[in-house]
Parts: structure tokens; sequence; C-alpha cells
């Protein structure tokens, strides 16, 4: 085992070199509320690339990939979450097009959830919205310090803490300038030490063709593409990951800061092309893992740092430990400065106070999530099983949200009932939830068989389903031109302490109601 002092030493060293960045890099270019959760036209397509690869590709490629490679259907399984991971990013295309174009002075995805359908969605969107972010941050903190912690037997409440606090004090400074700074260095980074990762186990576990007769020996499911536990996998993570990313503000977020239409279009495109193999690469070690015997029932979450263990020289596993470091700031940053948006966007809507205020409530709203997901973080959950909990909610959610886009005719209670529908359907099919509801006298006999796939597939089609329906048989006539003109401007300077905000019409206004 590597020893833990040096661990934590190139832990350290790594968080404090990103953090200088990011604070040396947005000195003086944080003039407002508006540039600190928008940076609003900032980023060219290289960079909108780079920041959406970094944000997305939190520490989570190298273990949820990797445990559902070894435990969730082998290669199919990998297929499935590579191509899910970019399907969202190409659909968010059009949709951050039509985005800019219905709420071009927007912050966040639940000031349109509020000026579209009125306060009752708006509700349900943000407590969605958050706890999806906050599981997502919760999971990178889990991830991390399980992942030390098996290297070098760091504790696990000390790494969480670690990188936690690091990433707020440049969060905190620099907002979303900061991250999209450090993301593009990140990107930078991460990409060839995953590449040089994967293709070093390969020479040490003895190429290819080795571990392609070590699988098949150990179990011939793992490569076969048509084993159908691996498929339905695949197309119910496909489900889970598009529905938490249409409702992921940070993406929000970053469809705001490209430049331009153009930028727009070829980052995410760009970006939507790079992670596929970024995720294939981490899956295929969880197969790996699984051929060469070395996960268990209550291992395969750590798959990736277990060939990492039995394949490579120390010196390589530091580098290892900078690549997990680095992908964790980079989405930690990016879900942190996510919830500090939606939340001085709605303080702004419903407070009319100046911008020191809410510049201070986003920040302290900020330390309170990074507190409990450090918290969280330091228990040792299953990274994969945190993150399916919140996709499911969003996987429900998402139709309705994205379809007031572009229909004038579906209602507020249109897109709740769509919204609580597939939610209704998804929790008594998922796996998860379902033991918990079995518990309750009476139940049990009346509850359907648990499934992720009904569950996901379900929530999401029942949900577009009824929305459809709704706008079908709605009479609601929503003018989505004047939605933007209820979205309070946060660009007056905060060195003051004293200037007030100005409106953009009408803030009590709700919207189609």
């Amino acid at each position: 085992m590597v020893s833990t002092a040096l661990v934590l030493g190139i832990t350290a060293v790594t968080v404090a070199a990103v953090t200088a960045v990011g604070l040396l890099a947005t000195r003086g270019r944080v003039h407002s509320v508006e540039d600190f959760i928008s940076a609003r036209d900032s980023a060219g397509p290289g960079t909108v690339t780079a920041t959406v690869v970094a944000s997305m590709m939190g520490a989570w490629i190298l273990f949820s990939p990797a445990e559902a490679g070894a435990a969730f259907g082998g290669l199919p399984a990998i297929l499935g979450y590579a191509v899910g991971s970019a399907i969202p990013l190409l659909l968010f295309i059009p949709v951050g097009l039509r985005i800019r174009s219905v709420l071009p002075s927007g912050h966040s995805l639940t000031e349109f959830a509020y000026a579209r359908f009125g306060a009752a969605m708006y509700v349900f969107v943000l407590v969605v919205s958050v706890f999806y972010m906050f599981v997502f941050l919760a999971a990178e903190m889990t991830g991390v310090a399980g992942a030390l912690s098996l290297i070098a037997g760091v504790p696990q409440w000390q790494t969480a803490l670690l990188i936690g606090g690091f990433v707020l004090v440049y969060t905190v400074y620099g907002g979303l300038v900061a991250s999209i700074v450090t993301d593009t260095i990140q990107t930078l980074v991460v990409l060839p030490l995953l590449a040089v990762g994967f293709g070093g186990a390969l020479v040490a576990l003895g190429g290819s063709g080795e571990l392609h007769a070590a699988a098949t020996a150990a179990d011939a499911t793992l490569l076969d593409p048509s084993f159908r536990p691996g498929i339905e996998f695949g197309i119910y993570v496909a489900f889970a990951i598009l529905g938490a990313n249409m409702l992921n503000q940070g993406v929000w977020q970053r469809v705001y800061a490209a430049d331009g239409e153009a930028s727009l279009r070829r980052g995410l495109g760009v970006a939507a092309v790079v992670v596929v193999p970024m995720v294939l690469l981490a899956g295929l070690f969880g197969v790996a893992a699984a051929a060469l015997g070395l996960t268990g029932p209550d291992t395969a979450s750590i798959a990736f740092f277990l060939v990492l263990d039995a394949a490579f020289p120390t010196w390589v596993t530091l580098a290892i430990v900078v690549l997990v470091v680095l992908l964790v700031m980079s989405s930690a940053d990016t879900m942190l400065n996510a919830i500090t948006s939606v939340v001085t966007a709605d303080l702004a809507r419903l407070v009319d106070a100046d911008q020191r205020t809410l510049w201070l409530g986003g920040r302290g709203l900020t330390v309170a999530v990074a507190a409990g997901a450090i918290l969280i973080g330091a228990q040792g959950y299953s990274v994969l099983q945190l993150f399916l909990t919140a996709d499911l909610l969003a996987a429900a959610v998402f139709v309705p949200f994205i379809a007031g886009l572009y229909t004038e005719r579906l209602s507020g209670t249109g897109a709740i009932t769509a919204s609580v529908a597939g939610i209704a359907v998804g929790v008594v099919h998922f796996p998860l939830l379902r033991a918990a509801l079995a518990t309750v006298p009476g139940l049990d006999g009346v509850l359907p068989e648990p499934s992720f796939l009904v569950a996901f597939v379900g929530a999401t089609a029942v949900s577009a389903g009824i929305t459809l329906l709704s706008t079908a048989l709605s009479d609601a006539d929503v003018d989505l031109d004047a939605i933007d003109g209820r979205v309070r401007t946060l660009d007056d300077p905060v060195a003051d302490g004293g200037t007030k905000a100005t409106t953009g019409g009408d803030e009590k206004s709700e919207g189609g109601r």
C-alpha cells in the first residue's frame, strides 16, 4: 500500500495548485453577481468543450462505469453508459439554442420554471434539481474518499474535507468564471492521464489478448454484446443520465456562458464525441477487474482501483491519485456553482436585496451544501446507487419541463401531474426505494416486481404520455415571448454594496397563470 502521508501530500499539492489557478485567473474578472453566476457570453467553442467535459465527467467515471462493467452486465452495460453520456450533450444543442432564444437574460432553470409554469412547478423543479446536484456532489466526495482509502488507507473524512474545502475557496471567490478556467486546465490533464492509465493497465496485465482470454474463462457474458441484463442496464442508465442532465443547472450555466450559437453547437458536439471513449475506457477497467477475480459483492464500485492496485507500480498509482482529485474538483466546483446560481437567482426574484446581500446569500448556502456533501462523502455509500436514486426523479420531470420551452399549451398543472405520475411509477418499481415501501404493512403484496429498467423507462414514458395528453386537452395560452421580461438582471456593480439590481419586467407575474 502507498504511504498515507505521501498520498495526502500529493492531494494537498494538487488541490492547492488548482485553487491558486482559479483565484489568480478570476482576479479582477468578477465585477457583479451576473459575472459570478453566469459568465455570460465569455466562452468560445474550445472552452465550452473543455468545461462541459470536465464538469460532467467527474470522478464518477472511475467508479460508476467500472461498477457497471463488473457487476451490471459487462460490455453492453458499458456501451450503454457511454452512449447515454453523449445523448444529453447532443440534445442540449437544440435545447440550449431554444433556452437562449426564449430566456436570453436568464440564469437558472428554476427561473424558467417559475416564469413558464408558476410557483408550484417551480418548487417541484427546484427540489428535484437541487437534490440531484447535491447527490452528485456527495457521490463525488464518496468516490474520491473511498479511492484514497483503498490506495493508501487515508481516512475518508480527511479526503472529503481536504478536497471539499479547497474547492470551496476558489468557488466562493470566483464563481462560474473560476470553474470554467479550472475546467479547461483539468480537461487538458485528465484526458492524457486516463488514456495512459488504460494503456498502462493493458501492458501490465499482459495485453488485450490475455484480458480477453481471462474474461471469457471467468464469465463469458462479460464480453457478450447480446447479454440481456447488460443491454437492460444500458437502456435505463441512458434514460437516467438524460433526465439528470436536462435538470442539471451546471449545463444550463454553460449554455449561457457560450459566446454565441456557433460556440454552443461546436462545443457541445465535440464534448459528446469526447465523453464516449472516456466512459468506455473507464468501464473496461470493471470488466478487467471481474475477469481477474478482483471484485466481490461489496467491491464492484472500486473495480477501477482494484485493477490499479494489482497492475501498477507506485509512481503510476500516484499519477492516478492526481487524476482522481482533478476529476472530483472539476465536477464539485460545477455543482457548487450551479446550486449557488439557483439560490442567488431565486433570491433576486423573491426579495428586493442589494447585490452584496445576494452575493453573500448565495455563498453562504454554497458553504452549507458543501458541508453536507462532505459529511455524506465520508460514509462510503455506493456511488452508482447514489446517482441512480437522484436520476429517477429527474427522469420523471424533465419531459414536461423541457416541453414548456416549445409549447404554449402545457399548463403548470399539467406539467406537475405528468411529473408526479412519472415519479410514482418509478418509485414503486425502483429496487432501492421499493424495499422501503415494502416494509409498510399491506403494501408488500400489491407492489410490482422491482426493476430498474421499468422504473426509469416507465417514469419517463408515463410522464411524456401525460405531457402530450395535457398539452392536447389544455386551453392554456402562455406567451413564451414574454417570459424573458420577468427575469431580474443582476449586472449592477457589487462593490458599493448598496446598488439595487434592475428588474426586467413584473417580478410578481407567474407566467401563464
